[in-house]
């Protein structure tokens, strides 16, 4: 290893229930930043790392039904005090024809809050990470399982992760140094 601070380490799987099992493992050794790399979508994976169900569903309730409601309140204060014009005999705050309105800001806020909420719940964009450094990291768009734990977890020790890496069954272990 070079004279360096590690910013973690990465080891490789073979197959996605063995990835499965080191999640599982290392979520009931108290590891908290570590991730799972795989070419495509692992069911159960969420649990075996021991991730909680995202808040973002809490976070873009309420912003559409603010929405909802504020569009309706607009277009009835445009309606009635803005600009009261009475068409057709109708009254001026006809609220049949504002629920158009009020559901098209409804979905458009809550798109803007789902995509801006999710980058910042993933705390993205992160341009680029150590594992891209590795050339076996390479693998994982086609055939490769691979486990990252970052230096940033409170338990992380260099040759502890390497140890504990090894004796879950990980193999090319690498440290994951920036080269910046």
């Amino acid at each position: 290893m070079n004279n360096r601070k590690s910013e973690g380490i990465l080891a490789e799987f073979e197959n996605p229930a063995e990835l499965i099992h080191a999640a599982e493992k290392l979520r009931d050794a108290n590891y908290n930043d570590f991730d799972c790399h795989s070419p495509f979508p692992i069911h159960g994976m969420d649990r075996a790392m021991g991730e909680k169900r995202s808040i973002l569903g809490w976070i873009v309730g309420p912003v559409a039904f603010i929405m909802a409601i504020f569009g309706f309140l607009f277009e009835g204060w445009t309606s009635v005090i803005a600009y009261p014009l009475v068409i057709s005999g109708k009254p001026l705050f006809s609220y049949p024809a504002f629920g158009v309105v009020a559901f098209a800001l409804m979905i458009l806020f809550s798109a803007f809050t789902s995509l801006f909420g999710m980058l910042a719940l993933n705390k993205l964009p992160r341009y680029h990470h150590p594992v891209f450094y590795s050339d076996n990291f390479s693998k994982v768009s086609d055939n490769g399982f691979f486990v990252s734990i970052e230096a940033t977890d409170a338990k992380y020790a260099d040759d502890d992760a390497k140890n504990f890496l090894i004796s879950i069954g990980g193999k090319n272990i690498e440290f994951l140094i920036d080269n910046d």
